[in-house]
């Protein structure tokens, strides 16, 4: 069974937590090309972001609907970076989830990997008694997928270089979600977001969310935590 290191960052700045996970990638890339490296384990971060907008290597610039001095006015960054999809949004009371896994080591392709991140929030927001799912030809996890009100309550981008991957997913738990009305979400004009808070009527307990999510994504890939030094 793998051993991973999980970290969970609070809150941390974005770019700062970008180097940080280039910083592990490349490391467990060096270790599978050169000489193995017994401190080299893969990661899985937790962490939440000051307002921050970020726009895929493939996505529009047009899906970011404010200029700069707007952005700056509601307190929020903007940073075009080298994960799939379109554009999408951080803040506070949304879980970010980065996972530096080496796929390899999984033995597992990257389609693989995106389903079995939704299906730990799917089965995370079920213990919750929320009944989410995945939607045809779009990554994520939705609510009322197909129906009248589809909306997107966990975003998922990732990049995958030499089979190790970073980027991961953002599930929204308490997140204000006015910071949604600035774009188009993932590329998305006639799709809505939605958060844990929102759908059950109540602020949630972040860390019980931390929790599960962590048991049931650890729970997909057949992973061990290593313990504290």
């Amino acid at each position: 069974m793998e051993y991973i290191e999980f970290t969970d960052l609070g809150l941390r700045d974005y770019k700062q937590t970008w180097d940080l996970q280039q910083q592990v990638l490349e490391k467990l890339v060096r270790a599978k090309t050169g000489s193995p490296d017994p401190d080299a384990l893969p990661c899985l971060f937790f962490v939440e972001h000051p307002h921050v907008y970020t726009l895929g290597k493939s996505g529009h610039e047009n899906n970011l609907l404010i200029q700069a001095p707007f952005l700056e006015s509601i307190g929020a960054t903007y940073y075009r970076i080298d994960r799939g999809g379109d554009i999408t949004y951080h803040g506070p009371g949304q879980i970010v989830g980065y996972p530096i896994f080496d796929l390899d080591r999984l033995g597992i392709g990257v389609k693989k990997y995106i389903d079995k991140l939704e299906e730990a929030i799917i089965i995370t927001l079920g213990d919750f008694s929320i009944k989410a799912s995945r939607m045809e030809q779009a990554t994520g996890v939705w609510l009322d997928a197909g129906g009248n009100k589809t909306r997107k309550i966990c975003a998922i981008g990732v990049r995958v270089s030499r089979s190790v991957t970073m980027h991961g997913f953002a599930l929204n738990v308490n997140t204000d979600l006015s910071y949604f009305n600035h774009i188009n979400p993932c590329g998305f004009v006639d799709k809505g977001v939605t958060s844990m808070q929102k759908e059950l009527g109540a602020e949630q307990d972040m860390e019980e969310v931390k929790q599960r999510l962590l048991h049931h994504l650890v729970a997909q890939f057949g992973l061990n935590i290593k313990p504290p030094a």
